[in-house]
């Protein structure tokens, strides 16, 4: 290779080697923040610390109300806002046309996506806690995160029906499908692997969200685990935050197990729907 050659691919290089450093200092950076947090809170992880309830005695405390709140917030969470979210993306990208008021909305929903997680909070608040008469209840924290995430499954749902081929559409037409025949058979079974995904990003959002939930009502302290839509609740992420907002050093101890603990169940979850993502593809294939 001539110098001329290797001085006209030192640019690319140059690029290249950008690229991998920017995916390399956050997969470290994360990586030296899980290697701390793990140290930090191994002497606490444990099965008596799953199931243990809160305690003033950072050695007696567990997270149970905390991680079956959060298993309850994202069930219903996935409930409510998944199937909202692909009706929404399939009317706008289906059966909507292009109009001034489609474009409206499809800029707001853009938009909302952006919106701190606080104002949901708030609007959760006085839509589903005052107006609406649910609470401070598991229900009222699961539809102010629905709320939440709604715009990302919206959008990301979308992206998935645009990637189905029109010819699919209209093989199904020429073969005398009706539209939601062809919707229903055709189009869904080749858009879930994305719709999955958007569901997956959706949902590993909002079991970290700890903002929305203080707003609408969640408890710091319980001795109990919720029992239906309507009892009080808390999720791990006020539980991690009480804990690190305590001056002993044995609750920042506790706070980081909960962490490790937080991000086992996130792993899992994710890890569920991926799978159930990856069969979807081998069939499609």
């Amino acid at each position: 290779m001539s110098d001329h050659d290797t001085r006209s691919r030192m640019p690319e290089r140059a690029f290249f080697a950008l690229t991998i450093a920017a995916v390399a200092v956050p997969l470290l950076v994360l990586l030296f923040l899980l290697v701390i947090v793990t140290r930090s809170g191994l002497t606490r992880l444990g099965w008596d610390f799953v199931t243990s309830y809160p305690s003033r005695h950072a050695d007696h405390a567990g997270i149970l109300p905390g991680l079956v709140g959060s298993l309850w917030l994202m069930g219903l969470t996935a409930l409510i806002a998944l199937p909202l979210g692909v009706g929404a993306a399939i009317h706008l990208e289906e059966y909507g046309k292009q109009s001034r008021l489609s474009r409206l909305i499809e800029i707001n929903i853009a938009n909302l996506a952006g919106v701190p997680s606080i104002v949901y909070g708030l609007l959760g608040l006085g839509l589903f806690v005052r107006t609406l008469h649910m609470g401070r209840s598991v229900l009222a924290g699961a539809c102010t995160l629905a709320l939440l995430v709604l715009p990302m499954v919206v959008m990301v749902s979308r992206e998935a029906l645009r990637t189905v081929p029109m010819s699919l559409r209209e093989a199904a037409y020429a073969l005398g499908a009706t539209r939601w025949q062809t919707i229903r058979q055709v189009v869904l079974p080749q858009a879930y692997p994305g719709i999955l995904t958007g569901a997956i990003l959706a949902l590993a959002r909002a079991i970290g969200e700890t903002a929305p939930l203080v707003v609408v009502g969640a408890l710091t302290y319980i001795t109990f685990v919720p029992d239906g839509v309507d009892a009080p609740f808390t999720a791990l992420p006020i539980q991690i935050f009480n804990w690190v907002s305590r001056p002993q050093r044995a609750f920042v101890v506790n706070a980081a197990a909960g962490i490790v603990v937080l991000l086992a169940t996130m792993l899992v979850l994710n890890g569920a729907a991926i799978y159930l993502r990856n069969r979807l593809q081998k069939k499609r294939a």
